[in-house]
Order: structure tokens, then sequence, then C-alpha cells
């Protein structure tokens, strides 16, 4: 494609910041940049025609993190890495909320809760009797208990009468989220380009040559936040993980309201007015799942149906209204990556499905690296 010299000019000359990938770590990149550097030049390039991945197809939970995914992480991770990780996913949120406002992104603390099946023991026992311990960790972040045992009272069938509840759990409106954030960015003059693939790039010491489909450009620096994506980049750290989720038609005087996690968090939902939106079932297929094509699978759509049917909406009449799937960036470890590849080039990648929680953290931490 040949480019106009006003093309070139305006968009593609004297470019100081690339940032590849206009989600939520993308954006808060470009944010901090232009904080930092307030008469450079910031281009956004995103490949899809919305940002690609999981920004705006997440479930819209504020991933605090339910115990027994909290319990699990100690079974891999230290305590003070857990209680880093906790920290920076309320640091971000609190960042998020800082920047765009609640009634922005439909902030709400209903607060979040875990169910245990009855059949699922072993969960349950392990989560109650390492609640305190639990609580105890985290207190010196929260000043108060976060786990607490409360009944069901939400009319849930085939589940223990306890759930965990987590006050500090809310829930957000992504799209709203992410509209403001582009909104926010384009009004600090950062130049967003969409449905434009980097197919390579090279740095040479004093620029980073970026090549896109049909032309190249010259960049001071380039900041990769294409989390999911991200496989070559870091030389396999980061894997992609298909989250799919559906959502119904409006229930008439639906009574659940909040965050909701089941089986160690692989299964997730909450209400979006009178909707009830269902998420997860990657558990049941991890090498299928391991991919970055948009789809779903009949396997984990059939789990979600039955869920619904059988567990959250028992004896009560619903149908799906769309069904949908993002893509997020998980490894071996929970931490996320936030490095310089290379004398020009840095990364904020692997944000473990916590994107909502710690993408802005991330984000602006990967700015703060240049």
């Amino acid at each position: 494609m040949q480019l106009s010299y006003w093309e070139l000019k305006n968009w593609f000359t004297n470019v100081d910041y690339t940032i590849v990938g206009s989600g939520i770590v993308g954006l808060h990149a470009a944010l901090r940049l232009r904080e930092k550097f307030p008469e450079s030049k910031i281009v956004v390039l995103e490949r899809g025609m919305l940002p690609h991945g999981a920004s705006t197809k997440n479930a819209g939970f504020a991933c605090f993190g339910s115990i027994s995914e909290i319990i699990d992480d100690l079974k891999t991770h230290s305590e003070e890495e857990v209680f880093n990780l906790v920290q920076k996913r309320w640091q971000g949120l609190q960042l998020l909320r800082k920047r765009l406002g609640d009634t922005a992104i439909d902030f709400k603390s209903y607060g979040g809760y875990e169910l245990f099946l009855k059949e699922d023991t072993g969960c349950y026992e392990e989560c109650v009797n390492k609640l305190p311990f639990i609580n105890e960790i985290l207190k010196p972040l929260f000043k108060a208990n976060v786990f607490t045992k409360e009944m069901d009272r939400f009319g849930f069938n085939g589940v223990r009468e306890h759930l965990v509840f987590n006050p500090f759990e809310a829930q957000i409106d992504t799209g709203n989220m992410m509209q403001a954030l582009l909104k926010n960015a384009v009004s600090e003059n950062i130049l967003i380009l969409n449905q434009q693939t980097v197919t390579s790039f090279l740095d040479k010491g004093n620029v980073v040559e970026i090549v896109l489909d049909d032309f190249s450009f010259m960049t001071k620096k380039v900041l990769f936040a294409t989390n999911g994506f991200a496989n070559k980049l870091t030389d396999g750290a980061v894997k992609p993980a298909r989250a799919q989720v559906l959502i119904t038609e409006p229930i008439p005087d639906l009574g659940i309201k909040g965050t909701f996690h089941l089986d160690k968090g692989y299964y997730y939902f909450r209400n979006i007015g009178d909707r009830v939106l269902l998420g997860g079932g990657r558990n049941l297929d991890f090498e299928g799942e391991t991919t970055t094509e948009f789809a779903q699978t009949e396997i984990i759509q059939n789990k979600l149906e039955q869920l619904l049917k059988e567990v959250i909406l028992p004896n009560q009449d619903f149908k799906i209204a769309h069904r949908w799937s993002g893509i997020m960036g998980i490894g071996s470890s929970k931490s996320p990556i936030v490095s310089q590849l290379s004398e020009n080039v840095y990364c904020g990648v692997r944000l473990g499905g916590m994107g909502v929680a710690i993408g802005s953290l991330i984000g602006t931490e990967l700015a703060d690296l240049v």
C-alpha cells in the first residue's frame, strides 16, 4: 500500500512510542507515557476492529480472587508471592477506578461468593479450614477479614448450604470501561490504528523498525501489550487460554446479584441486570483451550448450560441470548511479565485472567520501564 505524504507525516513520522495492543494494559501504558512525556508522539497499533483478546470480552469481574484460587496458588507460590499478587490486583483496581471513575465503569460492589458442589467435599473442607489462615495473610492489606462463611440465600441447587463471601469483590461494565479508556486516550492525542497486524520488528539500536502487512515505519521505542498472543515474544513463557462465555435473555425477578465462582474458579457467573453471564469450563479440555482461535466448543457450552439448568437457575426458564470467547495469557507462574526485551523493546504480558484487576497497574509499570 502506498501511503500519502499526509499519512506518513501525521501518523508514521517521528514516532516516539509505539504500543502494540489497545486493551487495558496498552491504553494504560499509553496514558502513562503521555503523563511522563507530554510532547511525545504515541501510536497504538491494534490488530482487531476492537481491542483483540480479552479486554472487551471478559466477564466484568473485579477479579480479586476466590478463596480456593488463593489456596491453590499457595501450593505453587510462596506466601509473599501470593500476597504480592493480591496486592497488585487491589492496587490495580483502585488505579482503574481513579482514572475512569466508578460511574463510567458502572462499578458495583455487590461482593463475591464461592459455591461448592455437595460432592466437592475435599475442596469445601480445605477452604473452610484454611479460611482464618488466609484472612490472617491478607489482613495487612485490607485491615479486615476478607472471607466469611454465609448461608446460601440465592436458591442454588446441589451446592453446600454455606458459601464463602468476599465483600471486596465487585463487578464492572466491560464495554463501558473500554469505551472510557479509548476516549481518554484519544483526548490525550494518542493515535489508535485498528486492524494493523505487526508481522515483525527489528531493534536497530537507535530505532525499531515495525513491519505491518502493507508497509513499515520507524519508532524510537515499542511496547508490546499483547497478553495471550505473546507466546513467541516470550519464548513460550506465555500460553494462550481461551475462555468461553454465554449470557441469558433477561429473567424476570432474578434473585442473583453479585459475582460467583465455582470449582476453583474454573466456572464463574454474575448478574448483568436481570441476565446471567456464565463462563469457564477450560478444565474440561486444557489442550483444546490452549489456542488463540475465537470459537465455542460443544463440550464446554453443554456443560455451561447444564450448570445453568441444574445448579444456578433450577426450576427456572431461561434462554441463551449470546455466546462468545476471549483469549487470556497464562503461564507456569501467575506473576505478570513486565520486562525489557532489548534496548528499545518492552513487554507487559501474562495477566493470568486477572486483566481487569491488574491491567491498569501492569500498563503503568510497563510505561515506567521506559
